[in-house]
């Protein structure tokens, strides 16, 4: 999750005191950070225990020493003393790195560099202690003799790579070159890194990928750039491989529902922003009351909005933004009991999404590899929990990765994962049909499961899921199909596909809907599905979805109402429900410009289509004018342009208005169709 610190692992930066401290507030700056160094005792270390353990106990002897002291104190191991200080801050970030979870194989990787800065600090504890003036010092005889004995010591102790963290790295190296050239490696010598490293379970493992990944997109060095790729192909591969669904605790709906906790209580969708629908990672509290994630309040108002997005209500401080801690921690204990990955707010990170390939032959062959073994647990597995595992493992790889989607298209997943859809387990399905989604986002995806007959079963998902999340994504999927014109045709011909979207979109969850009405969209590209739309009697559902709905839903409600009114029937049916009321309140108080573009473009062609007695509607609404002229100078160009040819034909067909107020002829828009 959030941390503070952006330090890289194994870099040890340090601060070192000012010449003006005094002695005793040095002395118990330093009795606190040897108690920190102390307390790595109870830590584990799953490489470099050796020099671990030795560093630990020097420093431990030191703490004695400084806790014995007495003031006063000479000023003259103000020196010594700050040496000291330095060294005992990198020993703690050093230590800190060696037994963080997550990182295990990249310590032990890095095996060479870790002993050279076990070497470097020890060392300079013998340097600092041999020049440290104890006869200055008021402590006993024995404690002198103590810090004497280790400052020898800390010269003679031998600092290097325990032999079994040499065998264990010269393992995972041979079977790189392994995974390099092609071959997979043998189960037992991936089990035995594992147990070197002491990971035992699937939520381990996937620590690992995910310290991995975070620093492969922060790593600037090619060198370390492909062996990360490479650890991280290699755990991908040892996660799917070696660790089972008992091990998991990652199957949605498994293990989450039996956890005797807060969480039970709590419900998932008030812990998303509600601009981005994500978990809330940096939640803020604005004036009104209302959360969200800071980068997507940010973005809302430095778009110059200065309105909650929720209540509409104007931010009497709009840079007030109080951090949420309480939701926070909620967020925190969801991901840890239900191992969701988060990554941290970062605008430098790199967009996964647009990774084609590892960074290393490697990475490539492995991630290959584990497309293969998951693909082929899919149709060999007997049980349906196995194959809910492997579909799970195939939807988080899947996810943000275009190289992985691409595998698993070419390894035959899409075949399998639709057969899966049609399981009568419901962590199966839902699994199935969310790993079909991230596949569907990649153009090959799209096609396979296009060609692999897969509208029906997706549509029988969305009709009849088994789930209300496996029927969002399948409405999500079909969004991804319609993208493509002549898989528009398709979905609209099936007779359960437009109605089961309008549907979803009266009784779904906010993202069912937001599913529903971006796919009608979609298939409403293709002009031959808008009477089947009309006829499913998606109007009313989506003039209904405009005056309950928050603002991003409104918005995409307005584009399919625009799309529809674009044809004279679709302009007779909006009039026939008298939507015109509505649209033009939505105009006037929305604050999303996409949003206030599609009502203009409703009005534009219920006026192209309605002509004069629309006109003399629209100029019973006083605000409507106002509005439209706000837009000619503070709306884009495009929709400014639209307001403007909505107000030649106001003007047009205004029988009692002034001929001054008649926008002139020259600058007549009123041939611009509604788009």
């Amino acid at each position: 999750m959030k941390k503070s610190s952006q330090r890289r692992l194994l870099s040890l930066p340090a601060v070192h005191p000012c010449g003006a401290i005094s002695p005793a507030t040095l002395l118990e700056s330093l009795v606190a950070l040897a108690g920190d160094v102390d307390g790595f005792r109870s830590e584990t270390f799953t490489s470099h225990r050796r020099s671990a353990r030795e560093v630990i106990r020097q420093v431990g002897a030191i703490l004695a020493f400084l806790q014995e002291i007495d003031s006063p104190l000479p000023h003259s191991l103000v020196l010594s003393f700050s040496e000291l200080h330095v060294t005992l801050q990198k020993i703690r970030l050093l230590l800190s790195d060696c037994s963080r979870r997550g990182a295990r194989l990249w310590i032990l990787m890095r095996s060479d560099r870790v002993s050279g800065e076990f070497r470097v600090l020890i060392r300079s504890i013998a340097t600092v202690l041999d020049v440290l003036p104890l006869d200055l010092v008021a402590a006993s005889p024995e404690t002198k003799e103590l810090v004497r004995l280790v400052g020898w010591q800390a010269w003679k102790v031998p600092i290097e790579t325990d032999a079994a963290d040499e065998r264990a790295a010269g393992m995972v190296t041979s079977i790189l070159n392994q995974f390099k050239n092609g071959y997979a490696p043998a189960r037992q010598n991936v089990e035995q890194v594992m147990n070197h490293l002491k990971i035992r379970s699937w939520a381990e493992c996937s620590e690992e990928i995910s310290f991995l990944e975070t620093e492969l997109f922060s790593c600037e060095d090619p060198g370390d750039s492909g062996l990360l790729s490479s650890l991280m192909g290699f755990m991908v591969y040892s996660r799917a491989v070696l660790f089972d669904l008992d091990s998991s605790p990652a199957i949605v709906n498994c293990r989450s529902k039996q956890s005797k906790n807060v969480l039970n209580d709590v419900n998932l969708e008030e812990l998303r922003c509600p601009i981005s629908l994500e978990l809330m990672t940096d939640p803020v509290t604005l004036s009104t009351g209302q959360t969200y994630n800071r980068s997507s309040i940010k973005r809302w108002l430095d778009a110059g909005c200065h309105t909650c997005p929720v209540t509409g209500e104007k931010l009497t401080d709009d840079k007030l933004l109080v951090p949420n801690s309480t939701l926070l921690k909620l967020v925190e204990q969801l991901c840890h009991e239900n191992n969701i990955q988060i990554t941290e707010p970062n605008n430098q990170k790199r967009d996964l999404s647009k990774t084609e390939k590892p960074g290393s032959a490697a990475a490539i062959r492995a991630m290959r590899m584990t497309a293969a073994y998951l693909v082929d647990k899919l149709w060999t597995s007997v049980n349906e929990e196995e194959k809910a595992k492997a579909a799970h493992e195939i939807r988080l790889l899947t996810k943000s990765n275009l190289f992985n989607r691409d595998c698993f298209v070419e390894s035959g997943a899409v075949r399998w994962l639709l057969k899966l859809s049609s399981s009568s387990n419901p962590s199966a399905q839902e699994q199935s049909v969310a790993a079909l989604l991230n596949i569907s986002k990649a153009q090959l995806g799209r096609i396979a499961i296009f060609e692999a007959g897969g509208v029906h079963p997706v549509l029988k998902v969305l009709e009849k899921g088994l789930k209300v999340e496996a029927q969002q994504n399948a409405a999500a999927i079909l969004f991804y199909l319609s993208s493509i014109d002549e898989y528009r045709k398709e979905i609209g011909e099936a007779p359960e596909a437009i109605p089961a979207l309008v549907e979803l979109l009266r009784k779904g969850t906010y993202r069912g809907k937001k599913n529903a009405v971006v796919t009608l969209f979609g298939l409403l590209l293709f002009p031959g599905n808008l009477p089947r739309v009309l006829a499913a009697g998606a109007l009313p559902v989506l003039i209904h979805t405009l005056s309950i709905e928050k603002e991003d839903l409104i918005s995409d409600t307005t584009g399919v109402l625009a799309k529809i009114a674009e044809k004279p029937e679709g302009a007779k049916v909006i009039l026939r429900y008298s939507a015109v009321p509505l649209l033009v309140e939505v105009l006037r108080s929305s604050t999303s410009r996409s949003g206030k573009e599609h009502c203009v473009a409703v009005l534009l062609s219920l006026c192209h289509h309605g002509g004069k007695k629309v006109a003399r509607l629209l100029n019973e609404f006083t605000s409507l004018m106002p509005s439209l002229y706000s837009l000619l100078t503070e709306g884009s160009p495009h929709t400014a342009k639209k307001a403007r040819a909505l107000l030649n034909h106001l003007h047009y067909f205004h029988e009692d208005s002034c001929p001054s107020a008649v926008i002139p002829p020259s600058q007549d828009q009123s041939s611009v169709p509604a788009q």
